[in-house]
């Protein structure tokens, strides 16, 4: 399987567009900081990245709900035009935090996108579940999770897939299912495409399908373009997902702040965690400057129900859709989880060696702070940081402590 491009023409946005639609965004911070700065004390000025996601919704919502505001927050919502920069603009300092993959920082650890550098810290989870891998309508026969069906036209077609950022949470899912379908892999090209543009390159044919967040998977149903094949929390229930990504500096040199923005977050995911409020989320979040996508097509998803398209019909997801909260299961950031992540980077053959798994894991997860903060907020913080679990998938048990047996694993 191949990570590059190599000569096939994508639809992506070029330098200019890509530097226009940064500029333009970095604009409207600045204006809303404008109106904001009576309110906020100095030195609590923090620039937060995010890309057109749904799960995007924590940032969105503490932001419009006033809850960096009302704890002196002065915040920036600076969209990114894919991982690549949000990654370049953490490791700068262009932006302090982001949305971001929860593997994002793993993946550069391990030098899979990246040159080994540990200084994305990851300060907590911000979602679980909620992605799903989209084929193209020629490939319905494979229905809803139907690995034999899958692998028999993974062989046949011998496809181009795409996933978000190499080493990403989408590109563990999308070569996790592979694994699990028995296909013979050496047929199937993956690419790498940012989010927003995923809908438009299979539309014209650039791929067959491509694992991504919503609402990126109900446009294409909703455009009649492809069918939803599988939902991420079918693979593995109540995954991490996204997360909050601080660079190094920022962590270090204003942990207070730092601390206040995840307080103001995890109100915002408790708030988004009643289901009542998911109509409003979705409006606010589909807006031009955040995921510019209709409400419509937002909320059903985010309420649970997939419309699968390829005449599928309905599945409807009660409590593990893409959740914000669990009070308080999904915002614990668990280093066996990281470990998780990488030991797959072996299995899938994207590391050659083990990666020194613990000390990564230590260096990366910020776990006595999510601590500290979730104390103060009084959410009880789960005692499973690595412990064993369940990957639903192919019914298997994790255990953080001998990940070599995962990478093993054919």
């Amino acid at each position: 399987m191949e990570n590059n491009l190599g000569r096939r023409g994508f639809l992506r946005l070029s330098g200019t567009a890509a530097l226009t639609a940064s500029l333009g965004s970095a604009l409207t911070a600045c204006g809303s900081a404008d109106k904001k700065s009576s309110s906020a004390k100095p030195g609590r000025t923090v620039r937060l990245g995010f890309i057109a996601l749904t799960d995007c919704a924590p940032l969105v919502m503490a932001e419009e709900l006033g809850y960096f505001a009302e704890r002196g927050l002065n915040v920036q919502l600076i969209k990114q035009a894919s991982w690549a920069a949000t990654r370049d603009n953490l490791l700068n300092g262009q932006i302090d935090a982001a949305h971001a993959l929860f593997s994002l920082p793993l993946s550069v650890a391990t030098k899979i996108a990246g040159k080994g550098s540990t200084d994305l810290k990851i300060a907590m989870v911000l979602s679980n579940n909620g992605q799903a891998i989209t084929l193209k309508k020629d490939f319905a026969d494979a229905g809803y999770a139907d690995l034999k069906a899958a692998k028999a036209l993974l062989e046949k077609k011998s496809p181009t897939l795409a996933m978000t950022f190499p080493g990403g949470t989408h590109d563990t899912w999308l070569r996790y299912w592979l694994k699990a379908t028995k296909a013979d892999q050496s047929k199937v090209k993956i690419v790498p495409i940012p989010p927003p543009q995923m809908v438009a390159n299979m539309k014209v044919g650039n791929m067959d399908g491509y694992c991504v967040g919503e609402p990126w998977n109900a446009v294409a149903v909703k455009q009649d373009i492809g069918f939803t094949h599988i939902a991420t929390q079918d693979i593995w229930q109540h995954h991490p997902e996204k997360a909050l990504v601080a660079g190094a500096k920022f962590a270090a040199e204003k942990k207070d702040v730092l601390a206040d923005v995840m307080g103001a977050v995890l109100k915002a995911c408790k708030w988004l965690d009643d289901l009542d409020n998911r109509a409003k989320a979705a409006t606010t979040i589909g807006g031009p400057q955040y995921v510019k996508a209709p409400a419509k097509e937002i909320e059903g998803r985010l309420l649970g129900t997939y419309e699968l398209g390829a005449d599928l019909g309905k599945k409807k997801f009660t409590g593990d859709q893409m959740m914000f909260f669990r009070d308080g299961q999904t915002s614990a950031p668990r280093r066996g989880h990281a470990i998780w992540f990488m030991s797959q980077y072996q299995r899938f053959g994207l590391l050659k060696e083990a990666p020194q798994y613990t000390k990564i894991a230590d260096e990366i997860i910020l776990r006595d702070l999510y601590e500290e903060v979730a104390g103060k907020e009084g959410i009880d913080v789960p005692a499973d940081d690595m412990s064993p679990f369940h990957v639903k998938l192919d019914g298997t048990t994790f255990d953080p402590k001998k990940p070599q047996e995962e990478a093993k694993r054919v």
